[in-house]
């Protein structure tokens, strides 16, 4: 979603750098991208291999900045580098079969395979730190939502909902704590959500209520 050229842009003219994933929806670039890493000749190379939680898993980054076949380089701003992320994880004491998968991202910068590894592996991190919050305070995980963009909708409301509660610092709870507070005092939701205006519940059929 986040990979459109406005974007890659908007970052470029605001003194940033960006490392934008490359998936499905963005086709003629990716399938581009995989020629590239095809017939590439020379790449740069690091491979990460971690060892933990029962499982190995073995990481190669694979970087090209000489393109031979990505037409449209020059409508991607600053386009200097195409990474490729091979991840092979086999499950120690496990009948779960090994798990392999590719991911491509595109870059402005011009750095060595390592670098570009730092870079991927500590946004994973904070992407995996937020999941698991979103799970374990919001049940994310089992949501059934799925029809249309209503998951995409609710997560975004979800990550709306958590910063609120995490930028409020006077409750000395958990994530999990402040909602439930929320959902039983109306000064603290109001306080929450920062309304300088009396609040009027309106109760719905199905038992929720909404503000207005």
């Amino acid at each position: 979603m986040g990979t459109q050229k406005e974007i890659a842009e908007k970052i470029i003219k605001n003194g940033g750098n960006y490392i934008l994933a490359v998936k499905a929806n963005q086709a003629q670039l990716l399938e581009h991208i995989k020629d590239e890493f095809k017939f590439a000749k020379q790449l740069k190379i690091s491979v990460n291999e971690d060892l933990g939680h029962g499982r190995i898993e073995i990481r190669t980054f694979s970087v090209i900045t000489d393109f031979k076949f990505i037409d449209n380089k020059n409508d991607w701003k600053n386009l200097t580098s195409i990474i490729r992320v091979e991840s092979i994880r086999a499950f120690k004491n496990s009948d779960k079969a090994t798990e392999k998968a590719t991911r491509y991202y595109i870059s402005n910068l011009e750095n060595n395979a390592n670098v570009f590894q730092d870079s991927i592996r500590s946004h994973w991190a904070i992407e995996n730190k937020l999941h698991w919050t979103l799970d374990v305070s919001f049940g994310e995980d089992a949501s059934r939502k799925r029809k249309g963009n209503a998951a995409q909708n609710y997560s975004v409301l979800l990550k709306i909902a958590l910063n609120l509660l995490k930028n409020e610092k006077t409750e000395k709870q958990g994530v999990k704590g402040k909602r439930l507070k929320a959902a039983w005092d109306d000064d603290y939701l109001r306080k929450l959500l920062n309304l300088k205006v009396w609040v009027c519940p309106v109760f719905l059929p199905s038992g929720y209520k909404i503000y207005r």
